[in-house]
């Protein structure tokens, strides 16, 4: 293994010091507690279960009411190289998005805005319904709707600049879509999956998706480019190419030039840069093995669970746990084999436990909730 592509104990150390004094990222950060339902069905009554969810985590009506909530929503993969498949749901189910509106409106939240950064770089309700979102019965939920493409300016006229308030392991601060900035609330709806690289991804890894390709996909060119083709990989997962001028360079040019080094501490940056106020994540039927279609060996699983919580990395740790790993595993352990721990990553700078010991789960027992998700993205059928 690479030496320099591990968390070393310096790095933490540095990351720790540089977060004493800065300032409180959000008020979910302290929230240290994640509810888990038993749901095996999307036909079930999922606002019921969310809202159970919601009582057992404390309510969230203070959080939400009359208030601009900004939804984050998981439609991996570009759908024009990897057209849907019903038999491998690996995406934000349609259904997930709906009773989360509703759960919102029934709190009293004043407007909802689902966010996804996807291609083509357009603002077409046609372009979400190509996933199997219910557009008009999303948008009738007592509530007002607005929906933003994120992948570039959208309809905003500038970019946000949102600091990372630690000083960064990456980037200091990254350019985003209007979007995540204009919004009182953030809320992650998420799947519980492995990844390539990441070894999970639940609600921190989401956040990687708020970084729109205009600015950083691999044909942004030297001054930005609204019309992107291409993803990220150049830009965040290697670092062989550089954002556009103007937008904010990385700290340490000379760091590895490798994905399981910078995905998670990039995944890790934007979560403080963009902290998630509530997370859902959506076990109910996943995949095992990577993050999409395009991993070789995933597998389709039914898990039977929904987890809702307002501390991410307390939420991505139980997350974790559920899927039968240890959360607090090391670069080259299960699920943990390309990549390192984005968990431990994110408590050495204070965003919240990696630690299944400080945090309350309430709801269904993390025994009961584990399921097997085998040895992690093994690139090979499990």
């Amino acid at each position: 293994m690479d030496n320099d592509a591990v968390v070393s104990r310096r790095e933490v150390l540095q990351a720790g010091a540089a977060w004493l004094g800065a300032p409180r990222l959000s008020a979910a950060v302290s929230h240290a507690r994640v509810a888990i339902a038993r749901c095996r069905s999307y036909q079930e009554d999922l606002l019921g279960i969310l809202s159970r969810l919601s009582d057992q985590i404390g309510g969230i009506g203070s959080l939400v009411r009359g208030k601009t909530v900004a939804l984050k929503i998981n439609l991996t993969g570009n759908i024009t190289r990897f057209p849907e498949r019903p038999d491998m749901p690996y995406r934000t189910h349609p259904a997930t998005v709906l009773a989360t509106v509703q759960l919102l409106a029934r709190n009293g939240a004043r407007r909802v805005r689902i966010l996804e950064s996807f291609f083509p770089a357009r603002q077409d309700l046609a372009l979400w319904a190509r996933y199997g979102l219910d557009v008009k019965a999303i948008s009738n939920c007592g509530v007002e709707v607005e929906w933003e493409n994120t992948q570039n300016l959208g309809y905003g006229k500038k970019y946000s600049r949102l600091k990372v308030p630690w000083g960064g392991y990456v980037f200091p601060a990254y350019d985003l879509n209007h979007s995540y900035e204009d919004c009182d609330v953030f809320v992650s709806l998420s799947k519980l999956k492995n990844h390539w690289i990441a070894g999970v991804t639940m609600a921190m890894k989401n956040n990687f998706g708020i970084t729109p390709c205009s600015l950083y996909g691999g044909d942004c060119g030297p001054d930005g480019n609204e019309d992107p083709k291409e993803e990220r990989g150049p830009v965040c997962h290697i670092g062989s190419r550089t954002p556009p001028r103007g937008v904010p360079q990385e700290l340490k040019p000379d760091s590895p030039r490798e994905a399981g080094y910078r995905v998670p501490r990039i995944v890790v940056d934007l979560t403080g840069a963009r902290p998630i106020d509530l997370c859902i994540v959506d076990g109910i039927e996943s995949i095992r093995g990577g993050e999409g279609i395009w991993n070789p060996g995933v597998q389709m699983v039914r898990p039977g669970v929904l987890l809702m919580g307002r501390n991410p990395v307390a939420v991505d740790t139980v997350c974790t746990a559920v899927m039968g790993y240890d959360p607090r595993a090391q670069r080259g352990t299960k699920p943990f084999l390309r990549g390192d721990n984005c968990l431990l990553l994110a408590e050495a700078v204070g965003l919240g436990p990696a630690d299944l010991s400080a945090i309350e789960i309430v709801g269904l027992s993390l025994k009961e909730a584990v399921y097997d998700y085998g040895p992690g993205p093994i690139g090979k059928p499990i």
